[in-house]
């Protein structure tokens, strides 16, 4: 059984050839083949032909759009154009694609074999002709046409002309690219062509180098200046950065405002601490110094009393007696009772009872001596009483009798027989003062009341240590 399909127009080819269409040729040769759909005894089944696809609802053979179904069909400027049973690749400057044209050039290939007889086709002379982009030379053999040469392209005046076998290619010098047929520049800067500073030129590009950098012999990395090695700019130390260079002042040194110069530094302005009593400012350091009487320590800042009665290195006299203080000494002269105080020992005075004049007064008087720093932290305990003998019946009163008119001190009971002397004020020194503590005894069952007096001298030395 016989059934009849549409004509085919094909490029015989195994892979369907691109075709490059030529505006400026117009030669174009067909072939036209018939195609004959044969069943096999049995089976009514219609077969097509390359670039076909058979309907099944129609029964009719269908032409295939490969310029949608074949990925990237056409390459380069190449346009895609769909044919009935094929496609051609026509260059994108060409004219719009009128008339559907076959490659008089390629081979004919038969319809698939179909059970039975096979049908006589009838044969196609092919013409002496080369295909697009090659002529005759002189031997009747198909060369190269150079469309460059013979000013046969259609490049556009900014672009270049490349010949290639069978065609020629458009193309753009180096520092431009081709877009929409024309030749634009390139911008390098925006792609990072440079390392650090970059300047579009037409066609080309120029690379520079932030300050302290250098440009490489490739003209486009750049390259860290040691600013320490080749000038130096720092007048005592030079750290040399990527990029730039630091200045560094050597101990006892601070660097000024330019960031380059050292000037020295005051160490005893930062703080009062350095030293215990004076710092002394020197070319890049410091040193402390002690008032008379004192001698540095180990540790060059602390200050420690010199004993002047220890080393001997006094002037009193021999009746006196040599006491030492922070930072000096004194000379005390021996205690002279007053009357009507009679003298028991070297320091206390004591007023018989049988005298009449001292009904009034102390029993006892005890001469205490003691040295105490400028300026002692409060509240300080800093001197102790204490009855030495009690007796039934009998209770004790502590007091400050005389000598206490800045509110320095108060005495504080302990215990039924004992106080502490508290200073609750700083004492800056230098200063004497003298305090008469008095202890008063009262005796109910016998109804004795009697007191006794520790004359405490403080002498306050001028410093805090």
């Amino acid at each position: 059984m016989f059934c009849r399909c549409k004509g085919n127009l094909t490029l015989q080819s195994p892979a369907w050839i691109q075709f490059e269409y030529q505006a400026v040729s117009r030669r174009i040769l067909t072939a036209f083949t018939l195609v004959i759909c044969l069943s096999s005894p049995g089976k009514a089944q219609q077969q097509c032909t390359n670039g076909f696809d058979l309907d099944r609802a129609s029964g009719q053979c269908l032409d295939i759009d490969e310029c949608r179904t074949i990925p990237e069909a056409c390459r380069g400027d190449m346009v895609c154009v769909n044919q009935n049973g094929g496609y051609l690749c026509v260059p994108r400057t060409n004219p719009v694609y009128r008339s559907p044209y076959l490659n008089p050039y390629s081979n004919i290939y038969p319809p698939p074999p179909a059970p039975g007889p096979v049908p006589n086709y009838p044969t196609v002379t092919r013409p002496l002709m080369c295909r697009f982009g090659y002529q005759l030379d002189e031997n009747n053999q198909c060369a190269d046409v150079d469309e460059c040469a013979s000013d046969s392209h259609q490049c556009n005046p900014t672009q270049i002309c490349i010949n290639t076998e069978g065609g020629y290619t458009c193309s753009c010098t180096e520092g431009y690219w081709l877009l929409e047929g024309q030749c634009l520049d390139i911008d390098e800067c925006r792609y990072g062509y440079c390392q650090q500073l970059c300047a579009n030129v037409p066609g080309s590009y120029s690379c520079t180098c932030n300050p302290g950098f250098t440009l490489n012999d490739d003209g486009r990395s750049c390259q860290d200046v040691n600013e320490c090695t080749t000038e130096n700019p720092c007048t005592q130390t030079c750290v040399n950065t990527y990029g730039s260079f630091l200045c560094r002042c050597e101990p006892g040194y601070e660097l000024e405002a330019d960031g380059v110069n050292c000037s020295d530094m005051d160490e005893c302005s930062f703080s009062e601490f350095l030293c215990q009593h004076e710092c002394v400012n020197g070319p890049g350091s410091y040193y402390c110094i002690c008032p008379s009487g004192y001698n540095l320590l180990d540790d060059s800042r602390s200050c420690q009393d010199i004993n002047e009665c220890e080393n001997r290195n006094f002037t009193c006299t021999p009746q006196q007696t040599c006491f030492n203080i922070p930072g000096e000494y004194k000379c005390l002269d021996p205690v002279r009772c007053e009357d009507p105080y009679i003298q028991i020992n070297e320091n206390r005075c004591m007023c018989p009872a049988e005298n009449t004049g001292c009904r009034d007064q102390p029993f006892t008087i005890l001469y205490r001596v003691m040295d105490m720093v400028s300026g002692r932290s409060v509240p300080s305990d800093i001197f102790q009483m204490q009855a030495t003998t009690r007796y039934p019946g009998a209770y004790y009163i502590f007091q400050i009798k005389s000598g206490n008119e800045g509110r320095e001190f108060y005495m504080r009971q302990t215990g039924p027989i004992s106080a502490t002397l508290v200073m609750t004020r700083p004492v800056k020194g230098p200063r004497t003062i003298q305090l008469d503590l008095e202890m008063i005894t009262v005796n109910t069952v016998i109804n004795f009341r009697g007191s006794s007096v520790i004359r405490l001298r403080i002498y306050v030395s001028q410093y805090s240590f």
